[in-house]
């Protein structure tokens, strides 16, 4: 992707930095050639982005184009807020405690060069609020109140406004940055760019290495660029036109973030953040269902108040979960009344409300996989041995599941499927894994996972390299219709 720096006048831009194009903000605004050019991300360093100025409507035309410019229109906005420029995450504001720990003034400002300080301490900061106000250049106000350090406002800098000894590092900074973002790209001409949200070191991937690669394949073989991302590259974000989320979802976390992020700068996503939001709370899964009249086992949502009611109807034993819980764990089974009044003591320490339910023991749970309301795959997934849940975690740290095989959707239950799309087009028409069990006849829904495990060998083991492409071919198909809606 080829680099364009816009300033109000290039003779007064005196920044040496190699490969890099500069441009006037009125030549790039009207001359065709400028409008033309694909593949271009435009670093829009005007000195002013008030409304209806050129810096405005250099990111704004920008966007129009196609083009990737940095800041956009959605930082250009969030800048001009302060009510959101002082809501920070729990996260971001642990961060900021952290590394003024030791400062002793009541005041501090942190500049920022391409997400770097001059300071390398506050680099962990400075990367984070580059993250989250992506402009090139920042400058960034920090008051401590009753003890507590607050970000007070933060703005871009104007090229000329950069301290004469800062000036070197930035340069050196853009330069690295610049260096950084040249992606070899093939000269196959590829129609779109897919980000794929990833993390190597989660235990239960919802994806292995193996199943990435052919994601990868498939959506190289119809037109996309590919490229593997981690929660570092937040910031990059507008840079493609999709995101895949192949990291476990979670609302508190980055995976969510990632997801709006992308929403609001018009990507095409899976998860969704709304699929996220309700499918990573069991709470709201049970309210949904229930009123919805998708068959369940019998449960109830808890609180301290009512929890020995709840003991009372659905009898022993049974389940309690917490609302975010995932891979069996947040997930126990209270034997008897003293291990229920244990568990949910334990339990209501993290969650307000808890989830009890009657225990249906099965042999194995079925998930089916639904796209855009269509069923792609059905498993079995059995329950570890000498256990009653998929995963079984010993007192040597290890986890232990059970066997898997997979099942042609035609030799599914018919009322397993049904209750399966039922449940699904609940949520959305993302893509889900609905599991369900089976016993006596009777079908129950137990969860929607808004991010159901695709690995190679297992879920793909009926339709192979088919199921990744019908995936792609959803991402290819939603961008077209974007497209021609006249939407980015």
């Amino acid at each position: 992707m080829k680099h364009l720096i816009v300033v109000d006048n290039p003779k007064n831009w005196d920044f040496e930095i190699s490969n890099v194009d500069v441009v006037a903000a009125k030549s790039y605004l009207m001359d065709e050639a400028y409008s033309k050019l694909k593949r271009i991300k435009v670093y829009n360093l005007c000195k002013s982005y008030r409304y209806q100025s050129l810096g405005y409507y250099v990111s704004l035309l920008a966007l129009a184009r196609g083009h990737t410019p940095i800041p956009n229109i959605l930082t250009i906005q969030d800048l001009k807020t302060p009510a959101l420029v002082r809501i920070v995450s729990d996260e971001l504001n642990r961060l900021i405690q952290k590394s003024f720990a030791s400062i002793q003034s009541d005041e501090f400002t942190l500049s920022i060069y391409f997400g770097k300080n001059l300071a390398k301490k506050y680099d962990s900061l400075s990367r984070r609020l580059f993250q989250e106000f992506r402009a090139p250049f920042l400058r960034a106000l920090f008051q401590r109140k009753e003890g507590e350090w607050i970000l007070r406002s933060i703005r871009t800098i104007p090229a000329d406004e950069i301290l004469q000894e800062h000036r070197d590092f930035a340069v050196e900074k853009a330069q690295e940055y610049f260096k950084k973002g040249n992606r070899t790209i093939s000269k196959k001409d590829y129609r779109y760019d897919l980000a794929i949200l990833v993390n190597t070191k989660e235990e239960f991937p919802p994806s292995d290495s193996k199943s990435l690669q052919k994601f990868i394949k498939a959506a190289e073989n119809i037109g996309f660029y590919t490229e593997m991302i981690t929660r570092e590259d937040y910031s990059r974000i507008n840079e493609f036109d999709a995101l895949f989320i192949r990291e476990t979802t979670s609302v508190n976390h980055h995976t969510y973030r990632f997801a709006r992020r992308a929403m609001a700068e018009g990507l095409t996503v899976i998860d969704d953040p709304e699929s996220i939001l309700r499918c990573t709370n069991k709470v709201y899964l049970t309210e949904l269902l229930g009123i919805n009249d998708i068959p369940t086992p019998q449960t109830i949502i808890i609180n301290p108040d009512n929890a020995l009611d709840a003991l009372q109807k659905l009898g022993l034993p049974c389940i309690l979960k917490q609302p975010d819980s995932s891979f069996s764990q947040g997930v126990v089974k209270a034997k008897t009344e003293e291990e229920f009044i244990t568990w949910t003591d334990q339990l209501f320490e993290k969650s307000d409300l808890l989830i009890a339910q009657s225990f249906i023991p099965t042999d194995y749970d079925w998930r089916i996989g639904i796209l855009n309301n269509r069923p792609i795959y059905a498993c079995r997934y059995h329950m570890a041995r000498n256990h009653w849940q998929i995963y079984k975690r010993t007192g040597d740290g290890k986890t232990q599941s059970g066997n898997s095989d997979t099942v042609r959707i035609e030799e599914v239950p018919p009322d397993v499927l049904k209750h399966a799309l039922k449940a699904a087009s609940l949520i959305g028409n993302g893509l889900y894994g609905v599991d369900l069990k089976e016993r006596e006849g009777n079908v129950y829904v137990i969860e929607i996972n808004d991010n159901p495990s695709i690995d190679s060998g297992l879920e793909d083991s009926i339709l192979k390299d088919q199921l990744y492409d019908l995936i792609m071919a959803e991402f290819m198909r939603r961008i077209d219709e974007k497209k021609s809606m006249g939407v980015k």
